[in-house]
């Protein structure tokens, strides 16, 4: 009928008289699936109640996102003050030389020994998964990831077309490394990569190297790639070492790191990370990716070549600030009635689990329905960082990336909101 109707107005002379007309003009392409399977980041998706918390006067102590508020590298922002450039060029498509050089010196600095041409500079991580992720799997494919993950990877995953398939840790367990035995049991002939991050997001979790070397074992076992997001390397704590996939033996040819200046830097807005894999076949691949999308970010490029150059009290530094803040904001979260929180051994988050009966429900309310003397918080969701539908429920994660008299008051806050919350468990 509708095609009639269109054949109808396209010779009709009192069109806008017509009933018919609006009906033709409310009509609109579809959506793609893609688009409507995309999720909604657990980090962000609440901001528009946060607005309105603060247009209604709130103050909202965020929480939600790894955005430190420590300072840049100075060397990093006097090279761009001191930049003369008249142009903002390309870049080759896969970075600057110099800093692929300055780069890979940082990770001989630390044992991980990397050579320029195993370097393609990325437009962040994500890209860099994202490259990856559309290089060694096809639609269809699966990749096995211990949940809870970083949220984001859920998105890629959808916007390359492969499944994931979780390997649940649990927060009683501190979040360690579920045993090999659980990622095997996953394996399948659509599976092609496993992936983890250490130190973890959303847990702070820093897998050990006894950890490492079974999913290597695993890895070589059945041929897969693995991918390692090393994001928060300079941020372990308590005698914690780091240790870079690329270290294990053996993974020449299927491991992929994935590196950023994001949070290493405190430099989120810079926009470049990095690709390190020795399989020059992957590297090739990647880089016909990385040509389509011309190059990275030659001003972000700029300032993470100069940010190598920071002294290395610099991160001891930001280190002591964030033990400092971890331990305030875990020993301030455990002494709540019904709250469990893990001690993380990295990064800056944690997850903790409340006496919630949903904790998108409960974070939404918190920023609508709640505040202490003008002050809330907002948290995100821990749903969000599972793949496996209803885990998560009742936990948040929580990003201690804010000076301590704040960490302090979003404490006080949310015992305060746990004790009025109508969904309170206990």
């Amino acid at each position: 009928m509708l095609a009639c109707i269109k054949s109808c107005l396209s010779v009709c002379k009192r069109k806008n008289e017509c009933i018919f007309t609006p009906l033709i003009f409310e009509t609109m392409p579809q959506i793609s699936n893609v688009g409507l399977a995309m999720p909604s980041s657990p980090i962000r998706k609440l901001m528009p109640f946060a607005n309105a918390a603060v247009k209604a006067g709130k103050r909202v102590i965020h929480l939600n996102i790894g955005q430190p508020d420590v300072s840049s590298p100075s060397v990093a922002l006097r090279a761009l003050k001191d930049d003369v450039r008249t142009v903002i060029e390309y870049s080759p498509s896969e970075g600057y030389e110099s800093y692929r050089e300055a780069l890979s010196m940082y990770y001989k600095n630390a044992s991980i020994h990397v050579e320029v041409d195993d370097l393609i500079v990325t437009t962040g991580g994500s890209e860099a998964l994202i490259f990856g992720m559309l290089s060694c799997m096809d639609p269809g494919d699966e990749i096995i990831i211990p949940e809870p993950f970083y949220a984001n990877y859920n998105g890629f995953a959808k916007m390359v077309g492969v499944n994931i398939v979780p390997v649940t840790a649990y927060i009683d367990d501190g979040f360690a490394l579920p045993p090999i035995e659980d990622f095997e049991a996953k394996i399948t002939s659509k599976t092609k990569a496993i992936l983890i991050c250490n130190p973890g997001n959303p847990t702070g979790k820093v897998y050990n190297s006894e950890a490492l070397d079974a999913l290597a074992k695993l890895v070589l076992k059945h041929d897969l790639y693995i991918f390692s997001d090393e994001v928060y390397r300079e941020f372990c704590y308590d005698g914690s070492q780091p240790k870079s996939v690329l270290e294990l033996e053996g993974l020449a040819q299927n491991a992929i790191m994935i590196d950023s200046v994001s949070k290493r830097f405190s430099m989120c807005g810079a926009r470049v990370g990095a690709l390190v894999t020795k399989n020059a076949a992957l590297r090739q691949t990647i880089m016909k990716f990385a040509m389509a999308r011309l190059s990275p970010p030659t001003l972000g490029q700029i300032a993470s070549e100069a940010a190598l150059k920071a002294p290395a009290s610099y991160f001891e530094d930001v280190r002591s600030c964030y033990v400092n803040r971890r331990d305030v904001l875990v020993n301030g979260l455990n002494n709540i009635p019904g709250v469990t929180c893990p001690t993380p051994g990295g990064a800056f988050y944690a997850v903790c689990k409340l006496p919630i009966d949903n904790s998108d429900e409960f974070c939404q309310w918190i920023l609508e329905s709640f505040n202490l003397d003008g002050d809330t918080v907002m948290m995100a969701p821990a749903s969000g960082f599972y793949s496996t539908e209803g885990a998560g429920y009742n936990e948040v994660r929580i990003a201690y990336v804010l000076d301590l008299p704040l960490l302090e008051r979003a404490v006080v806050c949310l015992k305060a909101a746990l004790e009025l919350y109508p969904g309170r468990t206990i």
